[in-house]
């Protein structure tokens, strides 16, 4: 039995922490990184195309020595190069939301339109793309000896309903390699998702507000998720869930139901 660990005491604390965020220059990884950086961290803003939006969160962030960072989901060799401008510019990563993803509206009846090239950009980018991203980071988050991953999955990895069938797929796909990462690297690291439903964001290109209403008056709360909503989620999953790795959290106001 020596090679149990004490249960730790109280909440997982961020001051002086370090957190890496892709897709952390909009939507739901920009608010996350107001929320973790609130609770003093540090934080990583991944970007793909979104440069300028990254350089003026970091600027706005409460604390200091915020970090824009390159971080493409389809390219490995630059998420290693992000992984080690990280330890040479932070020295350390404790937490890793992957907040990166793509997505495009296909109706679920038309197969065709869903095209292979369509098909293969999304599983990589919300796939390949996030496994890529924690293998690279895993050398800084085990030194940690205490970190966290936080994987943005959807709802519509259980209910197969979302914006196209690749995107479903995606998210469910996210979800089960979740469970295989946390069992093997544990006990260092934990793997947490956090699923929405329709969240107010301009994520899915041509989804109007209308539609983000619509979904939120078929749930028992009727609420409009909004971006900070999810990412108080990710917080309280980081700083609170210390005993929960491998499974994936509804934020969805009951929409499964």
């Amino acid at each position: 039995m020596s090679d149990l660990r004490e249960g730790n005491l109280g909440p997982y604390p961020l001051e002086g922490r370090v957190a890496v965020i892709s897709g952390g220059s909009s939507g739901i990884g920009a608010a996350s990184a107001r929320r973790l950086a609130e609770r003093g961290a540090r934080i990583a803003i991944g970007y793909n195309s979104g440069r300028d939006r990254a350089e003026a969160l970091a600027r706005s962030l409460p604390g200091e020595g915020h970090l824009p960072l390159y971080l493409p989901m389809t390219d490995s060799a630059a998420i290693r190069a992000a992984a080690a401008e990280v330890e040479a510019k932070l020295g350390r990563a404790d937490v890793l939301v992957n907040s990166a993803g793509t997505t495009k509206a296909v109706p679920h009846n038309d197969l065709d339109a869903m095209d292979d090239e369509t098909f293969d950009r999304i599983l990589i980018t919300n796939v390949r793309g996030p496994f890529s991203t924690i293998r690279a980071f895993v050398p800084l988050l085990k030194r940690s000896g205490d970190a966290v991953v936080v994987n943005i999955s959807s709802l519509a990895a259980m209910n197969g309903l979302g914006s196209s069938i690749a995107y479903c797929a995606s998210k469910a796909g996210m979800d089960t390699m979740a469970m295989s990462l946390a069992r093997v690297l544990g006990p260092e690291i934990r793997i947490v998702g956090i699923s929405p439903a329709g969240v107010d964001t301009d994520f899915v290109p041509g989804r109007s507000r209308d539609a983000v209403l619509k979904q939120a008056t078929l749930s028992p709360l009727k609420t409009v998720c909004q971006p900070d909503d999810v990412a108080l989620a990710v917080v309280a999953a980081v700083t609170h869930l210390r005993l929960t790795t491998g499974s994936t959290l509804l934020v969805d106001g009951g929409r499964k139901l």
